[in-house]
């Protein structure tokens, strides 16, 4: 069974992610990966937040292209799939959402998820084909600004 299979015992602290990414506003992902191989992203949607709105600047994409497999911690999140299906999340769902949606804060409350699936690069800059060492506008140290 892959990773799982493993004989060893591996802990994360939920304090220490191995990084964290900031969304544009409204919350952030930690991810917490595990030597073995795969991990963990625990998301926190601040109210206000919506996918197209603190995620799709970073992403560069129109909808959220990640596949996601979580639970529900605290706070609502509602979901709009292309198709326009759309689907509430509440504490203690345990959901599946495939490629190709849209995702807002429901309520005063931050939604709080851990995410097993589609985390690697979730709000994470995509790389720039024109200037591969830019990401999100930024040019990393010591090179010249892309003119």
């Amino acid at each position: 069974m892959g990773t799982l299979a493993s004989s060893k015992l591996e802990v994360k602290r939920g304090s220490a992610p191995d990084e964290s990414r900031p969304f544009v506003q409204h919350g952030h992902a930690d991810v917490h990966k595990l030597a073995s191989g795969g991990g963990v992203m625990r998301g926190v949607f601040e109210p206000g937040w919506r996918w197209s709105q603190d995620i799709a600047p970073i992403a560069g994409t129109k909808s959220c292209q990640a596949p996601h497999l979580g639970y529900v911690v605290s706070g609502r999140m509602r979901i709009r799939m292309e198709d326009g299906t759309e689907e509430e999340l509440t504490p203690g769902d345990i959901f599946k959402i495939g490629p190709g949606h849209d995702a807002w804060v429901v309520g005063s409350e931050a939604c709080v998820l851990v995410d097993f699936a589609g985390y690697m690069d979730y709000a994470k800059p995509t790389v720039s084909p024109t200037r591969p060492s830019e990401r999100a506008g930024k040019p990393i140290a010591g090179e010249p600004p892309h003119k």
